[in-house]
């Protein structure tokens, strides 16, 4: 008989063990040569189409605001780049290089918030005295271009704002510096190296949606998507980066290789969330910036996954019937709280789903609950005494 401990076989899972792989949740467009569409009894479909396209409308900056974004944006690159290939008249940093990330770079920018986000890398260590000597420089020479509107800065933690009061369009600087000088940083001088690691994965996301995510059935889904996460509150756990990449998973990544419609993928949203794609034990979508080992949803807390899968089941019960899908848009007011009330839609009563996860009690509560215990059997002990 061999000594020493005893080796299991590749193929033989030792007693008493329980392994648990992720598992996907059922996506029937993944496997739709097996479940073919039948004929719509109604025209639900092109009407929600109508209405995506309206509320997309409704969403989309003005030309006034497009035209007035892109000029303020291009006078601080003039600016930053003279500055870059000018290090002579400016001694307080040495920058890089300037992208431009987030909603104005990838073109789903909404009405109202007509901000841009350029993210500065700088070749000097992040300086926060350095950092307010730049705003101040670009201040400076913004001054002498733009004669006749009125531009200030203001600081920030991530950087610095440098706003057009005329015509309220605001450049939103964001600072990093390059990779090396990362282990060099220290926190009481410094940029916080969160902040500075956040903006370089801006401008990854920035790239990895302009070569992979650049669809105009893309840029809708994701600007109507963002509208609704900001109007329901159990989505808004969702961060932007989680929308862009949600939205392209829900247009693009199917078993047959045509895109989906805009309908059908805003349907599909709704559908992979209810269904627990960011729910713990679901292989949800790997991160496309992080080479694949961090899933998506991994910032989010238990509460936050649970929340998200719940109100999705609602909101994917009341856009299967009637006409919700106009408050679900934004095109009709939410005045009952769809997600937190019982609404009835064709005569079908739509229930909100509730809640599966529940935090653990605190220390201190089950502190109060044993204190309250132990009086209780005190009085029951003294009670028996003085029987």
């Amino acid at each position: 008989m061999p000594r020493g401990p005893r080796r299991w076989p590749n193929t033989y899972r030792p007693p008493n063990t329980h392994y648990s792989a992720p598992r996907p949740p059922f996506d029937i467009y993944m496997v739709d040569d097996f479940f073919p569409r039948v004929a719509p009894l109604n025209d639900h479909d092109s009407q929600l189409s109508a209405a995506i396209l309206a509320r997309n409308a409704d969403l989309t900056p003005t030309p006034e605001e497009q035209t007035n974004i892109i000029n303020m944006v291009s006078k601080v690159q003039i600016v930053l780049e003279n500055i870059t290939l000018n290090p002579g008249t400016f001694d307080a940093c040495a920058i890089d290089e300037v992208r431009p990330v987030g909603s104005f770079k990838k073109g789903t920018m909404k009405i109202g918030h007509n901000i841009a986000d350029l993210v500065v890398i700088l070749k000097t260590l992040p300086v926060m005295d350095a950092i307010q000597a730049l705003g101040a420089k670009v201040l400076e020479e913004l001054v002498k271009i733009e004669t006749t509107a009125e531009v200030e800065v203001s600081e920030h933690s991530s950087g610095f704002d440098v706003t057009n009061k005329s015509t309220k369009s605001t450049v939103r600087i964001l600072m990093a510096t390059i990779m090396p000088n990362l282990r060099k940083l220290d926190p009481k001088v410094h940029l916080p190296i969160k902040l500075i690691q956040r903006h370089l994965s801006a401008i990854r996301h920035a790239r990895w949606f302009e070569e992979s995510a650049n669809l105009t059935t893309v840029k809708v889904l994701i600007r109507v998507l963002r509208d609704v996460c900001h109007r329901f509150e159990g989505l808004n756990a969702l961060s932007p980066w989680m929308i862009d990449v949600l939205a392209h998973y829900s247009v693009t990544f199917r078993h047959q290789q045509s895109l989906l419609p805009l309908n059908v993928a805003f349907k599909r949203v709704f559908q992979l969330l209810a269904g627990g794609l960011f729910l713990p034990g679901s292989t949800g979508i790997s991160d496309p910036c992080e080479n694949g080992a961090i899933t998506l949803y991994s910032p989010l807390s238990l509460m936050q996954e649970d929340t998200i899968c719940m109100t999705s089941q609602t909101l994917l019960r009341i856009l299967s019937y009637g006409e919700g899908y106009k408050i679900i848009l934004g095109l009709e007011p939410d005045e009952t709280g769809i997600t937190e009330n019982m609404s009835v839609w064709d005569g079908v009563v739509v229930a909100p789903s509730t809640a599966a996860f529940e935090l653990p009690p605190k220390d201190e509560d089950m502190e109060a609950e044993e204190d309250d215990k132990d009086k209780s059997v005190a009085e029951a002990m003294v009670g028996l005494v003085s029987a």
